[in-house]
């Protein structure tokens, strides 16, 4: 039987290539889980500049308090068509949300 332990361990092993048709925007690699938000350690892709200025338009109108502008900044990010492509192998996610903060990120599906 896994322990919690032994389960986050293999988890911490998990990562994905975000990808925004065939460019990678970036590396996730697992380090936790928040209800439903898996949390990850971020390491840009040659596409993170093109996609960045999306990621940070949302950021920015969430701090700001302007829900309008935030959901449309959200919208935009959920059918911009990233994927995550797990990096041992499987079936790609679609995403529901990506959020990028410096090295970090996190994201549902």
């Amino acid at each position: 039987m896994a322990t919690s332990s032994d389960r986050t361990s293999d988890s911490q092993a998990e990562s994905w290539e975000l990808k925004l048709e065939d460019q990678l925007v970036g590396t996730l690699t697992f380090e936790a889980q928040d209800m439903f938000w898996s949390d990850c350690r971020f390491h840009p892709g040659p596409a993170w500049e093109d996609f960045r200025p999306l990621n940070d338009r949302s950021r920015e109108a969430w701090r700001r308090g302007d829900l309008e502008a935030a959901r449309t900044a959200d919208d935009a990010i959920m059918t911009s068509g990233l994927v995550l492509v797990p990096l041992k192998g499987g079936a790609p996610i679609t995403p529901v949300m990506v959020r990028v903060e410096g090295d970090m990120a996190r994201f549902r599906f």
